[in-house]
């Protein structure tokens, strides 16, 4: 496995005078509203670890308050830390001059900004290509790729235009051209979209998914919202009053939340957009082959109380489904093998990465279970519409958020 892009560790923040005597106290594991009773110091993030890989999209997320502005700033030495590491591809940020910083700022993160941070004087496209700007590349370089991230985000017709001509989610769209231009190793997102209304966060969230499939950048995605969490994050880290609460997928802190807090989060989730048919997937419980005896295969249905079973070939596709009433015909006309007679195409399939949300309809409507299959047809496993149902109606018992 490679090493990872980001590394944080034990990575805190202390706003005051009394910082030394904050930390102290925080080591003690006092909470942050002693720690400002007795300091006069506000200990706005603490003890914070985890690690970015290289293609991940990571997700901070807590209430407002919570720390994740701070951390997201923290993370490039916008803000000092008072104490832990970040490391960028290995080097330790607080080693770094200012000389050594700016460097790494230009080259190696780059961040979009809840309020976009244009420059209003300058075009979409000058904006779109500033970071290649400060850096010193050629004009035709910065013209090159600014044009590049303009087209990538849709905005290429509007190079020659003002920001203050755009709409708020074209501006967004700017910002991001912007990050994509200047191909940072990390890029950081400061609750983007969360100025925007709805729908054109929603178009907004759609690109992000689209680039991130396209690109595979290694993005911290700052946000209050979970439900943009559990749809963004291949995994989230859920923050409260400075602290780490949770560190998972967002399945994983669906399925088993840390605390009361993380569970009051989960129960507002549309699961059915956050769960996908690899999340639920099941062993099942008979398959068949071709080639097999009727009869023995009858005798595995009732076993298990089913009416029919997936029939695979020798490289686990399926070639059908056997139902009883077929199989005992079989076996009345003497027939020992397993063939196309036999089988019906009375099945669905899925893929892993849908959610339920695209295939709970098919749920239920076949004498086998939902088979889940990879790109080349192979069955993966099933799911069962139990599992489904389980699953959505798992939510937990807490009380509400203050």
């Amino acid at each position: 496995m490679s090493a990872p892009v980001l590394r944080v560790q034990g990575l805190t923040k202390v706003f005051g005078a009394r910082e030394r005597e904050a930390l102290r106290l925080a080591g003690e594991g006092l909470g942050r509203d002693e720690v400002y009773r007795r300091t006069q110091a506000t200990l706005a993030v603490h003890d914070v670890s985890f690690e970015v890989a290289r293609g991940e999209l990571f997700v901070v997320m807590g209430l407002s308050g919570s720390g994740k502005s701070t951390l997201v700033r923290l993370l490039n030495r916008l803000i000092e830390p008072s104490a832990g590491t970040v490391e960028v591809d290995g080097r330790d940020l607080r080693a770094l001059d200012d000389a050594e910083l700016r460097h790494v700022r230009n080259e190696k993160i780059s961040m979009v900004f809840q309020h976009f941070a244009l420059l209003p004087h300058r075009t979409v496209r000058e904006n779109a290509g500033y970071a290649l700007k400060v850096r010193g590349a050629r004009a035709a370089e910065q013209r090159e790729r600014a044009d590049w991230a303009l087209e990538t985000v849709g905005l290429l017709d509007r190079a020659d235009a003002r920001p203050d001509e755009l709409s708020g989610g074209m501006r967004q769209r700017v910002g991001l051209a912007r990050a994509l231009a200047a191909d940072s190793e990390v890029l950081l997102m400061d609750e983007p979209f969360s100025a925007l209304d709805p729908l054109i966060r929603r178009d907004m969230q759609d690109l992000l998914e689209r680039l991130q499939a396209e690109l595979s950048k290694t993005i911290v995605f700052i946000t209050h919202d979970l439900n943009e969490a559990m749809r963004l994050g291949d995994r989230i880290l859920m923050l409260k009053d400075g602290r780490t609460v949770q560190l998972g997928t967002g399945p994983e802190i669906i399925a088993s939340p840390a605390d009361a807090y993380v569970a009051d989060f989960t129960s507002d989730v549309d699961r059915t957009r956050v769960l996908t048919a690899g999340d639920l997937l099941r062993e099942p419980r008979l398959t068949a082959r071709l080639g097999d005896a009727p009869g023995d295969v009858l005798r595995a249905l009732g076993g298990v109380e089913a009416n029919g079973v997936y029939v695979l070939d020798e490289g686990r596709r399926i070639a059908g489904v056997a139902r009883d009433g077929l199989l005992a015909r079989a076996v009345q006309e003497g027939r020992t093998a397993l063939g196309p007679r036999e089988l019906v195409p009375d099945f669905a399939t899925t893929a892993a990465d849908r959610p339920v949300v695209e295939f709970v309809h098919l749920l239920g409507r076949h004498p086998v279970p939902l088979g889940v299959v990879d790109d080349d047809g192979r069955l993966l496993g099933v799911v069962p519409r139990a599992a489904v149902l389980d699953a959505l109606s798992a939510v937990p018992v807490h009380g509400r958020r203050s």
